[in-house]
């Protein structure tokens, strides 16, 4: 068998690549370790900047995300048991972002593929990446008890932290940064109305918190938690108690709350891979960097990647230039640690970290009075949490 492109991968980022190159004529085959049904039971984020909406829209899928995304033109920060909001409409000249959740926009993005009739293998096993680094790559897998061999002329690693492609880059040719938080965010997704109409983001002395959305009936609901913490350890009911302690008194009186539909501990990492392209064999998304999900960057980062290459891709096959493809690591490097920035310094405002003592509360108490108090502090956090133009810094 033989494509142009093999997408390795099919969470949003490998399908929304997938989604791209079909609109611009490109074939593309995706390949994909987990069941179809996996794919769309894992429980993500949703707030989607515009430079991913309107790739949503360019892919052809952004109708259902327009009909039932909500918009948010601000959010809430929660400190000393007072709301502070976030105008991010008034302080960034009318920008906005939309809540709608990943798994609402893979699931468009399957749909869309799959009426297209495009190739996609679910439940591979054993994927393996070959020869990238010559001018003939091919992607072996196992699929259906057949053993199956895609030739191609590039390799797009959409797969993931714990992916094949990252892994299978020389060791010699790739650095790697990380910083892993000491918590972790402890979720619960409940069929419950929100308890406000936008996000808030909650600094604690108990910890963070942040009262989240899927829809107008479905809540998603965060508290910080030592990593050391076990989900089974959690009732309903105690996260629903502790969460209260959290909130302000408006919020407690307004919270509903009902059965957990999802529950789960996630650890908090800042990563990042330089390079994100070897040879004909290109990173995006999550299998080239990780972000701390306080501030929503990284399903936005996947996006902006995805972006970079669909374009570089595109351009290669309509006039065999290889310019995109040649500055394609660089550009998405650029943004992604802008990104990796602002999810760190969100992080370090939000959460308490006892083990750096009082002087971080401190630094972090005047660091909140300085921002809440000043336009252009709270223009900054508007700025970068609507995500900042492609072109910044050009």
């Amino acid at each position: 068998m033989r494509t142009q492109v093999v997408i390795v991968g099919a969470g949003p980022s490998g399908l929304l690549l997938g989604q791209l190159l079909h609109k611009a004529g490109v074939d593309a085959v995706i390949v994909e370790r987990q069941s179809a049904g996996h794919v769309l039971s894992r429980i993500r984020a949703g707030i989607l900047e515009q430079v991913t909406a309107d790739l949503l829209d360019e892919a052809g899928v952004g109708e259902r995300m327009h009909r039932e995304g909500l918009v948010h033109n601000g959010f809430d920060l929660l400190w000393h048991d007072r709301r502070n909001r976030i105008d991010l409409e008034g302080l960034t000249g009318g920008k906005k972002v939309v809540c709608y959740g990943q798994t609402e926009m893979t699931r468009d993005l399957m749909d869309a593929r799959r009426a297209a009739g495009l190739p996609s293998y679910y439940s591979a096993a054993n994927v393996a990446v070959h020869d990238f680094d010559t001018a003939h790559p091919h992607v072996t897998f196992e699929h259906e008890g057949a053993l199956l061999r895609i030739d191609c002329d590039f390799i797009a690693g959409c797969d993931g932290f714990h992916g094949v492609c990252r892994a299978s880059a020389p060791r010699e040719a790739i650095r790697e940064f990380e910083r892993v938080y000491p918590f972790g965010w402890l979720g619960l997704l409940s069929d419950t109305p929100p308890v406000h109409h936008e996000l808030i983001y909650v600094n604690s002395p108990r910890g963070f918190a942040l009262c989240s959305q899927r829809s107008l009936t479905r809540s998603r609901y965060y508290l910080q938690v030592p990593l050391s913490d076990k989900v089974e350890n959690w009732s309903d009911q105690a996260f629903w108690d502790e969460l209260r302690l959290r909130l302000d008194q408006p919020a407690r009186e307004a919270l509903v709350t009902g059965p957990s539909l999802e529950k789960s501990i996630a650890p908090l990492r800042s990563f990042v891979t330089e390079p994100l392209r070897f040879g004909r064999m290109f990173l995006a998304g999550d299998a080239g960097h990780i972000v701390p999900p306080t501030g929503a960057k990284g399903l936005n980062l996947a996006a902006s990647d995805v972006k970079y290459l669909a374009g570089a891709l595109i351009e290669y096959y309509a006039e065999r230039s290889e310019a995109g493809i040649d500055s394609y690591s660089e550009r998405c490097l650029k943004r992604i640690w802008r990104g990796e920035r602002f999810s760190w310094w969100f992080t370090q405002l939000m959460h308490q970290f006892p083990e750096q003592g009082e002087i971080h509360a401190k630094f972090q108490q005047a660091e909140l009075e300085y921002l809440l108090h000043s336009e252009a502090g709270k223009r900054t956090i508007a700025e970068n949490y609507v995500g900042l133009p492609l072109d910044f810094g050009d």
